[in-house]
């Protein structure tokens, strides 16, 4: 193909969408609308008050003990689901079963469901007089209406992106790689150690800070099932609500803000994990 049948190629070819100038135009003005502006207003309001007003708000004791239940909370629950999100992915994968395709559609169920809908159900399912939690009850343990309670709701929410994360690395694991380690003599933990999770270590993390990035935000599925007590089971976004509930819009702000810097952290970290991920993966 002569030089001139290639411009004559190039020369026909449109893109679909306009040109850079008015896509860039149109990309900026839609996350002005949805994203920056209202971020912007929250910052503006919050840079209304003074250090001491700001401090005030955003370190008072109940407020800490919002942040140590959040956060904590939302650390235990994305740990459990990196193990059983990677137990959960690899038998999706590796093994044929009836009702795979069901087993599988559950996942992304967590996705679709209302959150007030999980968090009512959750409330129900292990409270005292549960399915679940009557046979807990007995043995001392209350999920229900407890920190414990909020752990529950985190996992179920932050399930599916530990497994949607991990999933696709396992299925480009060559089966080869696992009975090569077994033909010299390693054992399946050790296959699992040595061969596997240096794998599926960077798919983990990410599926790890996406959860935990999850859980901190979450708040209509946990609401219902966390007893809402303060100092004890209060999460940090019912605390802004509570604030804008008695007009404390300032003091909503202040908090909000310092949520919204851990959330733009946490953003930062997923990213240099996937980036991570990809530079490993090469």
């Amino acid at each position: 193909m002569g030089p001139m049948r290639v411009m004559k190629i190039l020369k026909c070819t449109k893109s679909v969408l306009p040109g850079f100038g008015p896509t860039m135009g149109y990309t900026l003005l839609y996350l002005s609308l949805v994203v920056l502006i209202p971020l912007s207003a929250l910052l503006l309001k919050a840079a209304g008050l003074s250090w001491g007003e700001f401090l005030g708000a955003v370190a008072a004791p109940r407020v800490l003990a919002s942040y140590r239940v959040t956060f904590g909370a939302a650390l235990a629950a994305a740990g459990i689901n990196a193990v059983f999100g990677v137990l959960v992915a690899w038998v999706l994968v590796r093994y044929p079963f009836p009702g795979k395709r069901l087993v599988d559609a559950l996942v992304d169920l967590p996705f679709a469901l209302p959150t007030a809908v999980a968090g009512i159900t959750l409330a129900t399912v292990y409270s005292a007089n549960g399915w679940v939690g009557r046979h807990l009850e007995p043995h001392g343990i209350k999920v229900a209406f407890t920190p414990l309670g909020i752990v529950v709701a985190m996992t179920f929410i932050g399930l599916p992106f530990v497994v949607r994360t991990v999933q696709p690395v396992i299925e480009e694991l060559d089966a080869e790689i696992e009975e090569a380690a077994a033909c010299l003599g390693a054992s399946r933990w050790q296959t699992f150690r040595r061969v596997l999770f240096p794998l599926l270590a960077p798919s983990v993390l990410t599926g790890f800070a996406l959860a935990f990035a999850r859980g901190v935000g979450e708040y209509g599925s946990i609401i219902f099932i966390a007893g809402n007590m303060p100092m004890v089971s209060e999460i940090t976004p019912l605390i802004i609500i509570t604030k804008l509930e008695q007009y404390d819009y300032a003091g909503a702000t202040a908090v909000a803000t310092v949520m919204l810097v851990a959330s733009f952290v946490m953003l930062l970290v997923i990213n240099m994990l996937q980036k991570w991920s990809r530079r490993y993966a090469e």
